[in-house]
């Protein structure tokens, strides 16, 4: 006997009442977007112009750089340390090969193409990977290096909410499966926006109790 077509039909309205659960939901559907493409370009940006005074150090070590501002923002001061080239090249030569593909995704999406979940995951390892590197160089800049780099710092203020919000949709759409992390995930989801700033704020009150000494003094 054949089996019944209303089987599929069930098995079909199943599956989309399971998509409309709201730990499957997208939960930024047009932020995540917007965020992969403009901070994708803006990473870019940051890179490229990190890439091309490292290669003028490189051929002329008395060139300064155009961040190096003063004794604290000074990456010529950083350019030259072993941390800049943590795997034996110049660290802004990985961003110019990952932030294109953050924004070429942010494109993609905003064109209402659907990506498959195996993209989901290896942009979510990136992320991942990039945010713990950027805590990394947050701890090397502070209390190794002694200074900032402004640039550096715009490839921080992308990375993080890249990973935050990457991190949060794939586990709101279940594409990313943690156990436990449902009702979770659901609370972080809520409140988006006061974690981030929280993150922003203590990496911000960092700098300042780390060179305040500097900011305060009369010379500073």
């Amino acid at each position: 006997m054949p089996p019944s077509p209303s089987k599929p039909l069930a098995a079909t309205r199943e599956m989309a009442r399971d998509l409309e659960k709201p730990g499957h939901r997208d939960p930024f559907p047009r932020l995540l977007p917007w965020l992969l493409l403009l901070g994708g370009l803006l990473g870019a940006s940051a890179a490229f112009i990190l890439t091309v005074e490292k290669i003028a150090l490189i051929t002329d070590p008395a060139f300064i750089p155009s961040c190096s501002l003063n004794p604290v923002l000074n990456c010529g001061s950083i350019m030259r340390t072993d941390q800049a080239e943590l795997f034996g090249f110049p660290n802004p030569l990985i961003g110019l090969v990952t932030f294109p593909v953050l924004a070429a995704t942010g494109a993609l999406l905003l064109s209402g193409l659907r990506l498959p979940r195996w993209y989901w995951l290896a942009l979510q390892a990136g992320a991942t990977l990039a945010a713990v590197f950027v805590g990394w160089l947050i701890f090397q800049s502070l209390y190794r290096i002694d200074a900032l780099c402004p640039y550096c710092m715009v490839v921080w203020a992308v990375v993080i909410p890249v990973f935050w919000y990457l991190t949060l949709t794939n586990l709101s759409t279940g594409r990313l499966r943690v156990a436990g992390s449902g009702k979770a995930g659901r609370a972080a989801v809520a409140n988006h926006a006061i974690a981030l700033t929280i993150a922003f704020v203590a990496i911000a009150g960092l700098i300042t109790h780390r060179f305040c000494d500097y900011w305060s003094s009369p010379v500073g």
